[in-house]
């Protein structure tokens, strides 16, 4: 079975995580604060692996309850959004983190590179009709849209470890980078909406001061 194109966008993403983690950049400001406020390098180190670790074990977890949710309103449920960076739910996430890069850089990158490679023979032979719990569920989703959340996770966890210690950000291609960028354009629309997006991206002399998407 060949993968879709969102599987196969997913493998490439995995892999540009590992590499970037196998950066001796990395290894060197192990210990050191990133740039995300309450993060060690080595715990948004942890974290970036994390979005290829946890797959193999979201696909081995039993199936969720009813239908899939769509993927926009996965993010209407989650309680990471405008949490405090002290609040219970970041808290755990920054342990996991850490946890997740206690054997150290090289061994957090080898791990990450064997499992991707691993998830493409994986991912191939799983119907596209599977749908699974997200680690916040216990909501459902497609699994296609389920790496998407990873994929998105994986672009911008990048950017933040690359700056965080000095090196460029990696370029993942338009497969990995549209559908991204699709995701976060629908969530940004939603919280804005559309005026206030296409003012941002056309009308500089009035547009707003923000259009996160979270």
């Amino acid at each position: 079975m060949n993968l879709t194109p969102i599987r196969e966008a997913y493998v490439l993403a995995a892999t540009s995580a590992a590499d970037l983690l196998a950066q001796p950049a990395v290894a060197e400001a192990w210990p050191k604060p990133s740039a995300l406020q309450g993060f060690t390098v080595a715990g948004l180190a942890g974290h970036l692996a994390a979005q290829v670790l946890v797959v193999p074990a979201t696909l081995a977890s039993p199936p969720p309850e009813g239908e899939p949710i769509p993927l926009l309103d996965h993010y209407t449920r989650v309680t990471w959004i405008g949490a405090d960076v002290d609040a219970e739910v970041n808290v755990g996430i920054r342990a996991s983190g850490e946890r997740n890069a206690q054997a150290g850089p090289l061994d957090l990158a080898q791990s990450v590179a064997s499992t991707a490679r691993e998830l493409r023979e994986l991912l191939a032979s799983t119907p596209a009709s599977v749908a699974v719990r997200p680690p916040a569920g216990p909501w459902g989703l497609n699994l296609d849209d389920f790496l998407v959340t990873r994929m998105m996770e994986i672009a911008v966890h990048s950017d933040d470890l690359a700056y965080s210690v000095g090196i460029e950000t990696p370029e993942l291609p338009s497969s990995v980078v549209d559908p991204v960028l699709a995701l976060l354009t629908g969530l940004a629309t939603r919280r804005h909406g559309v005026p206030a997006l296409l003012r941002a991206l056309t009308r500089a002399e009035r547009a707003p001061s923000a259009i996160n998407a979270f």
